[in-house]
């Protein structure tokens, strides 16, 4: 028999089959699919509304798929959902600390929830807190906690049972800058130890960051899955001109030029234009031209790679309809 088949064949950590979800007549889920890698950091963007804390739910087990099936190392979510509980945390977008007892007995409680002996929670609760800097509020109260400290908090009780996945719905919300790049590095360090992070956030950048690969949901449906990286490469019709004439152009100037071959979606940033192009030599040969046409100076012309947010608001056509809501 030949070695290969003796290895066991390796099975995702997360992995959605055709999972449709319905509340009635509203389909919040339309058959996605979709795995990811034990270690990985799977980013899941989408607008609200969009799919992203259902599919969640089902996977803890809080809510059942209409059809399909979600499962954890090869284990179905709601048949196997007790042997599903030991391998998972959650962060929610909502704080589940238990303000009214202190930080450290909101460790030792959920410990004990996830059936560790006295000993055990003790020791793993200690080491949190020094872990996650929490060492000299573990007798305070956690209501009294300031907001970064609370995220804190609530990401260390998900993983004080030694989780195999975690899923963080939102992290950062409503973070200060400082706060949530605090919660991006516990992120990253807790991630090199092999813990498997399934992340929604609307903050571009956090995913960029944060994420090995990233899928986008948007009306129940995924449309993209792939790296941050190949997302933006593939999208080079969101290749970004930013100009700066030496004057503010009138209404009239701004049609001709938002009508100008190679470029759309023209719009003012600062006191500069911004556009979308997917080819920018040309582009720029249009611009000169305009400029020329008009007695107009340009200031800087500069050209950007598109960001995850372009390629985010392109995918799931949000960009369409904040061009029509300007």
């Amino acid at each position: 028999m030949r070695q290969e088949k003796n290895k066991k064949e390796k099975v995702a950590a997360l992995e959605a089959v055709e999972l449709v979800k319905r509340f009635g007549p509203v389909t919040a889920l339309n058959g996605i699919s979709f795995s990811v890698e034990d270690g990985e950091l799977f980013g899941f963007l989408g607008p609200n509304g969009a799919g992203k804390t259902t599919t969640i739910r089902i996977f803890m087990n809080l809510t059942r798929p209409t059809s399909g099936e979600a499962r954890i190392f090869g284990l179905d979510s709601v048949q196997d959902s007790l042997e599903v509980k030991s391998l998972v945390g959650i962060v929610p977008d909502i704080s589940n600390i238990f303000p009214e007892i202190s930080t450290l007995s909101n460790l030792l409680f959920t410990g004990s929830l996830y059936g560790l002996g006295r000993k055990e929670r003790r020791s793993r609760a200690e080491e949190l807190l020094e872990t996650f800097t929490l060492s000299e509020h573990a007798d305070k109260k956690a209501g009294q906690l300031s907001h970064g400290l609370k995220r804190r908090l609530a990401i260390a009780m998900s993983i004080v049972h030694s989780p195999k996945v975690v899923f963080l719905d939102e992290p950062t919300s409503g973070l200060d800058v400082s706060s949530a790049r605090g919660i991006r590095n516990l992120v990253n360090s807790l991630k090199a130890t092999g813990t498997t992070f399934f992340l929604t956030t609307h903050n571009m950048e956090e995913a960029n960051e944060l994420s090995d690969r990233i899928a986008v949901i948007n009306q129940g449906n995924i449309i993209a899955i792939d790296t941050p990286e190949r997302l933006k490469r593939e999208a080079v019709e969101s290749q970004v001109l930013l100009v700066e004439f030496n004057r503010t152009l009138n209404e009239e100037e701004k049609k001709e030029l938002a009508s100008t071959s190679h470029l759309s979606d023209v719009c003012m940033e600062n006191n500069s234009y911004k556009f979308h192009t997917g080819n920018p030599e040309s582009a720029i040969d249009s611009i000169v031209q305009f400029a020329s046409k008009h007695g107009l100076k340009i200031r800087l012309i500069n050209t950007l790679g598109p960001s995850l947010e372009d390629v985010f608001l392109r995918l799931t056509g949000e960009e369409a309809r904040i061009g029509r809501n300007r």
